[in-house]
């Protein structure tokens, strides 16, 4: 069906723009006094609204100008007012439009338009609760930490011994001694397989630290664990996340 006025939807509700309409009954006189005579009778926020729309202007600039909505059945009433052959087309097209827009086909996709819109806001807002309840259990989770390991070292503001590491693991009932830790750390890949230093990446992450020096005419290395990495290595061995490797580490050391 070819387009004779344009039609606006909102709120599930088809309307036509007052000028639109008047254009398309090819009236005469101006829009104003069209509009003042023929809108007698019908109320406003029930029949039509009251909206503002642009006109371009001789400067090419765009002025604002009063216009309308208007629901269909005023549209139809309003052509039939017109009492001309352009006024019957008209109104023949809106009846025509409300035929379409009420069959079964338009009714069922504007269901289906509705169900999908809710479904989509219903994920969006399920998804965004899903995001916040991550962040909200990953906020748990480092107070967790944050607390366990307050609660295993007092003094996390300077770098460790290896062998300090591990007499506050003891302290904590994480027995282990300073050679055994050692050996975990290397299972783990934290230090070095066949030394004492760590490993390139775990010095990235700011875990470990390593000094040197000369003494005696020979140089020297020394492995630091920063308060990061005590952390990282006490929540981990606390929450039991060592435990297969410590098992190898008994095993080889008491042969149990």
């Amino acid at each position: 069906m070819e387009e004779l006025i344009k039609i606006q939807v909102k709120n599930d509700r088809q309307l036509v723009n007052a000028r639109d309409l008047y254009k398309g009954l090819e009236v005469k006189r101006r829009f104003s006094a069209w509009w003042e005579q023929n809108s007698k009778g019908f109320e406003e926020n029930e029949d039509f609204t009251s909206v503002l729309t642009s006109t371009v202007v001789a400067n090419g600039a765009r002025k604002p100008i009063q216009d309308y909505l208007l629901t269909i059945d005023m549209a139809k009433e309003l052509c039939m007012m017109s009492k001309t052959e352009k006024g019957k087309e008209v109104r023949k097209y809106f009846i025509q439009v409300e035929k379409d827009w009420n069959s079964p086909d338009m009714i069922m996709h504007r269901a289906l338009e509705v169900s999908n819109s809710r479904i989509k806001l219903l994920t969006a807002k399920n998804q965004s609760l899903a995001n916040q309840n991550k962040d909200l259990q990953d906020k748990i989770d480092r107070d967790a930490d944050d607390v366990l390991f307050s609660h295993a070292i007092r003094y996390s503001n300077h770098s460790i011994k290896i062998r300090e590491l591990a007499a506050i693991l003891t302290q904590n009932g994480f027995q282990i001694g300073q050679n055994q830790l050692y050996q975990l750390l290397r299972l783990e890949h934290y230090i070095s397989k066949h030394g004492t230093l760590p490993m390139g990446d775990k010095i990235k992450r700011g875990y470990f630290r390593v000094t040197h020096g000369v003494k005696n005419g020979h140089a020297w290395s020394t492995t630091l664990v920063t308060p990061e990495g005590q952390k990282h290595i006490i929540n981990k061995a606390l929450r039991g996340k060592f435990d297969e490797s410590y098992q190898k580490v008994i095993v080889s050391t008491f042969g149990i």
